[in-house]
């Protein structure tokens, strides 16, 4: 199967990527979760960069997720790389503020909670790969773990005050959707797809809950009949895709793809004839190619034209499209209330200032 097809390219909803930042991956609501620092005693010689009633924030903490900062996001510059640990600053001040508040609010996180999310975490990979992981970002376990539980104290503070109040009405819905109905026309048939990759050979990393890794092409053929007899006997596919796929990018999410327009199909002619005949919710049969055996499950098909209101999905998608922009909004303004109530210095933001636009001298 070809590449563009299998990193999701087209996919609606792609599954999670299994090279993000461990941090990134702590809370749901992405917010960022250092421990406070009114958790650790504090050294004499770590540089205070802020203060929140009282409280410090150091340095250390803004560095370190500087350092972890994903891929991609390099800084071209002095400039550039102290606006971006001036906004982690405002960021670790906003968590300071919402985690008083939400002791203030008796908001507690069970140990339970934090395991489960913690197993979410370890999940992708092996224990050695996620220890590793851990420790490569300055990390103990235990400070993950406080992390984690910062994160799911945040999660709840803004599910109990925010989301939770948060209603949209179907005049609210209809309205979007008469202003967005170009966006609902799908121009081209798709399919949206799951699949269960078996390789013939050993792989550098094993992706799936198991770690099972068929060394042989022999060895791939018995493990994917193996699975297919598991899904004729009524076994949950999506389950089986976690544990057993050797797909990077699609078994950490149940072996979601996508949606995958027919088009992009053309050149792939074993998916075509396994796709040929299904009905949504059916598996096919097991098919070879140069990437090795799969067996794909058909999620769902749009058909190309006007998707109408009463269509569920449709609704469903704007009446979360309206959440999501209602609660971005009103989670902007809840913290900017709560931060004008507290005691904030910014000496970070002062240096910066007083520096008069020379980077080398805030250091």
């Amino acid at each position: 199967m070809s590449e563009r097809i299998q990193t999701g390219e087209f996919s609606k909803n792609a599954a999670g990527r299994r090279g993000l930042a461990l941090l990134a991956l702590v809370s749901a609501a992405g917010w960022l979760a250092f421990a406070p620092a009114c958790s650790r005693k504090p050294a004499s010689n770590r540089e205070v960069w802020a203060q929140v009633d009282g409280a410090p924030v150091y340095r250390d903490q803004v560095e370190r997720y500087y350092r972890n900062r994903a891929p991609g996001s390099d800084t071209g510059g002095e400039e550039q790389a102290l606006n971006f640990k001036l906004n982690i600053l405002n960021q670790l001040i906003d968590n300071q503020i919402l985690l008083k508040h939400a002791a203030e609010s008796q908001i507690a996180v069970s140990d339970a909670e934090v395991d489960k999310r913690i197993e979410q975490l370890r999940s992708p990979y092996s224990a050695e790969e996620f220890q590793k992981k851990v420790k490569d970002q300055g990390m103990t376990l235990d400070d993950l773990r406080e992390e984690v539980r910062q994160a799911l104290t945040i999660d709840k503070l803004i599910n109990k005050d925010i989301t939770s109040h948060i209603n949209v009405a179907q005049p609210e819905i209809e309205k979007y959707y008469a202003a967005n109905k170009a966006s609902f026309n799908v121009a081209e048939t798709q399919f949206h797809l799951a699949q269960i990759l078996v390789t013939p050979g050993p792989d550098r990393q094993t992706p799936n809950l198991k770690n099972s890794d068929a060394k042989s092409r022999a060895e791939a053929l018995r493990k994917i009949r193996s699975l297919y007899l598991r899904l004729r006997a009524g076994e949950d596919f999506a389950k089986l895709a976690s544990e057993y796929s050797e797909d990077p990018r699609t078994a950490p999410g149940g072996g979601d793809m996508g949606f995958i327009p027919a088009s992009s199909l053309a050149s792939e002619r074993e998916l075509r004839l396994a796709l040929n005949g299904l009905k949504p919710g059916q598996v096919s049969p097991i098919f070879r190619d140069t990437s090795g055996y799969h067996i794909i499950k058909l999620l769902g098909r749009e058909d190309a034209g006007q998707r109408a209101l009463s269509n569920p999905q449709v609704e469903s998608t704007i009446r979360q499209t309206l959440i999501s922009d209602k609660e971005q909004l009103l989670k902007a303004a809840y913290i900017e209330d709560l931060r004008n109530r507290a005691a904030v210095k910014d000496y970070l933001a002062e240096r910066i200032a007083a520096a008069h636009g020379d980077p080398a001298g805030v250091e």
